[in-house]
């Protein structure tokens, strides 16, 4: 199968999320487990007091297990995506609910730039430069003395 820009940029999209936070969130999984705190990252904590500690859902180990299946899919999707298997698309929409859902509980703004950028480059439709120019034929050129100019 062959995948077209679109489908490529889309991935290149999904993978720079998936590896970005996946890559982290593994790292930030294990700090968890092994100290019980919120690993920090450049002066910032991850995957941690963030609006799902707002809502009284702590930062537990499960909680970042998950996010961090959810990132390794969102590697398998832009593998899928890049080969232009079909149903890449329909995955891409099926798994945005559960990555919006990470990203808003662990306060991760650039989640949803990539996530808005894969869908708008799977959801738009490229269109023909010239129009119909370019799907129907021309008609038939007559050749005759009179459209040559010759009386």
């Amino acid at each position: 199968m062959t995948s077209t820009p679109r489908q490529r940029s889309a991935a290149a999209l999904a993978a720079a999320a998936g590896l970005g936070f996946g890559i982290p969130g593994i790292f930030g999984m294990r700090h968890f487990v092994e100290t019980g705190d919120i690993w920090t990252f450049a002066g910032f904590p991850t995957y941690g007091e963030g609006p799902f500690e707002n809502i009284g859902l702590e930062t537990s180990t499960p909680l970042l297990a998950g996010f961090v299946v959810v990132c390794l899919a969102e590697v398998g999707l832009a593998a899928a995506l890049w080969r232009g298997e079909p149903k890449s698309t329909t995955l891409s929409h099926s798994l945005l609910p559960m990555e919006v859902a990470y990203w808003s509980g662990f306060a991760l703004p650039f989640g949803f730039l990539l996530g808005i950028g894969r869908t708008a480059l799977l959801l738009t439709r490229p269109r023909p430069f010239f129009g119909s120019l370019t799907t129907q034929p021309l008609p038939p050129v007559r050749h005759t003395a009179r459209a040559a100019g010759v009386a």
